[in-house]
């Protein structure tokens, strides 16, 4: 796990769910399969809709035709992201896709779990509503042990609440790596 990590982020609003994140028509892609397991970075968020709570979903899109991973390393979401079915493949899908962390105010509970216990992406949550304090496309950087978000772009930062007890499963790596440490 790296400490800081930088690049583009992502806005998204509230409730997005599995099915947002990772269509169940691409759920026939074996994860176990190198050449499979990268169509689901492909198909990431491809679910949103054209337009939802004023935030210009479809009209920015968040893996370019013809790509495998998307632009992006970091997404700022609403509350109850990951909310749905509880498939596994919502969190591998964004890992895939190139995202490292996700900044929500809070997380459906499976959709947490998962991300964790496979080490697949830094579930973060904000203390403040941030959606509308960042804008799809600026330059971000997280610090993850600090767990200070900063908007390069605006030249703003914002504290995020800690990651207490899931912070050694994610040095680990995941879940298991983590219970043989033990």
């Amino acid at each position: 796990m790296e400490n800081k990590i930088s690049g583009k982020v992502y806005v998204l609003g509230n409730d997005i769910d599995t099915d947002q994140i990772i269509p169940a028509h691409y759920l026939t892609y074996n994860p176990a399969i190198p050449e499979e397991r990268k169509m689901f970075g492909k198909y990431a968020l491809c679910g949103l809709p054209e337009a939802s709570q004023g935030l210009p979903f479809g009209k920015i899109p968040f893996v370019e035709k013809d790509a495998d991973r998307s632009g992006y390393k970091l997404i700022v979401a609403g509350k109850n992201f990951g909310c749905g079915s509880s498939r596994e493949h919502a969190p591998l899908a964004l890992q895939q896709s190139g995202i490292e962390a996700v900044v929500a105010e809070f997380y459906a509970r499976i959709f947490f779990r998962n991300s964790v216990n496979g080490g697949y992406l830094i579930p973060f949550e904000t203390p403040a509503r941030l959606v509308e304090k960042f804008k799809t496309g600026e330059d971000v950087e997280l610090d993850v042990r600090s767990g200070i978000l900063k908007n390069k772009t605006q030249n703003t930062e914002f504290p995020l609440k800690p990651l207490g007890d899931i912070l050694p499963i994610l040095e680990a790596g995941d879940i298991f790596r983590y219970a043989g440490k033990k």
